[in-house]
Parts: C-alpha cells; structure tokens; sequence
C-alpha cells in the first residue's frame, strides 16, 4: 500500500489560511491504513484547524467528507454536488489522490494535508516498512522473495558489501542485512546458485527514467 504521514500542522494552516470555505477530505484506504488519512484524521485535523481560526478570530467554514479512494474517479464523483461551496479542498490522501481531485475539478484548489513516503507493508501495529521501490523490473524471484533494491541500504544485485556485522546493515545497524537474509532463504531452499550468475544493476528506465508511468489494459477498458 501507499503510505504517508501528516504534513506539520504550522505548514497546513499557512497552506488554508487564504480560504474561508474549506472541504477537508479523507481516503479511506491506503493512508488510512497507515494511520495517516482516514476518517478519524479527517476529523482530528478539521478540529484543530477550526480551534485555530477560532483563536485568531477567523470565521472559517470547514466541513469534512472521506472518500472510499481518492485515486478512483468513480469515488471522487460523491464531491460534485457540494464542491462548489467551497473555496478549496484539503485532500488528506496520497499524492496520486491529490491530483486525480485536482483533474476532475480542474477548477477547485487542492492543497495536499499529507506527505507520501513510500510503497509499504504492515510490518506490526503502527508500523510500516519499504520492502519494494517499485522500480518496474521484478527480480524477486532470483533473490528468494526479498528485494535488494529495496532492502539493501546500498541497493546491491551481486552480494553483500563487506560491511555488515552480525547479520545487521552497515548503513543501518538497526536493519537486518538484506543478503543475509537473501542467501540464508536461497539456502535454506536449496537454490543458492542462482547467486552465481552475475545480474547487472537496476534498469531505471522501467521505473521513473522515462516519466511518469502507465499501465494499460485493453480487457479491462469498456
């Protein structure tokens, strides 16, 4: 799942201050997931930032509305009957929800209450870990389930660096050793030559070196 984390609040009230008639909307998956963007965000956040306009002796209007998804136009569409009442929309969703609002309400600002961080797993209650960059080349596969792209702080395809000490990170002391888990899984599983062939380094044009990135399905197009 995508996740994010609140923008600092001081940041957010300079970013609303110029607009009297506020929507501040929700996503209620991803972000809500990670604790971030959900309905009880929504109302923690519109709270504070009536509290605040309250103690500044600004008449604002804010109202609040979570959505299924942010990122799905079919969810977005439960805003056309009441956009226009406002002067701008805080999307407390993720950067892809902020602009899919923005491009069906091309006439609406939206301002971004959140800031996405990165494609994440739930590791355990109130934590969230990077184990995949997305990077349009799956080798997971050849490296047991376990991405060095992602997981090696130094992104290294042809074994560890030398540095790691007691199965830790280098970099990171308090991060397992992406390749020892990596040789330790392929052994275990008895597949530990697949090691041996040498894997040149990242692709980067299957991920972001060519723009922003499409998939199209033309069985799924109506």
């Amino acid at each position: 799942m995508i996740t994010a984390e609140r923008k600092p609040f001081e940041e957010i009230k300079e970013m609303v201050k110029p607009y009297s008639k506020l929507l501040v909307v929700g996503c209620g998956t991803c972000v809500a997931e990670c604790a971030a963007g959900g309905e009880k965000e929504v109302a923690l956040l519109a709270s504070a930032l009536r509290m605040e306009a309250r103690m500044e002796n600004r008449v604002v209007e804010i109202d609040e509305m979570t959505l299924d998804r942010q990122c799905v136009y079919e969810f977005i569409d439960q805003l056309t009957e009441t956009v226009d009442n406002y002067d701008a929309i805080l999307s407390l969703g993720c950067g892809a929800g902020v602009q899919a609002v923005s491009d069906v309400f091309p006439d609406m600002t939206v301002l971004p209450a959140l800031n996405t961080t990165f494609l994440g797993e739930t590791k355990a209650p109130g934590v969230w870990m990077e184990n995949c960059r997305g990077c349009g080349d799956c080798k997971l596969h050849i490296f047991g389930a376990i991405c060095p792209v992602a997981r090696c702080a130094k992104g290294l395809f042809n074994g560890p660096c030398g540095g790691s000490k007691d199965k830790r990170c280098e970099v990171h002391p308090d991060t397992p050793c992406a390749w020892h888990m990596i040789i330790e899984r392929l052994e275990k599983k008895g597949r530990l030559e697949q090691l041996n062939n040498i894997y040149p380094p990242v692709d980067w044009s299957t991920g972001q070196g060519k723009g922003p990135r499409k998939i199209e399905r033309e069985d799924q197009m109506i």
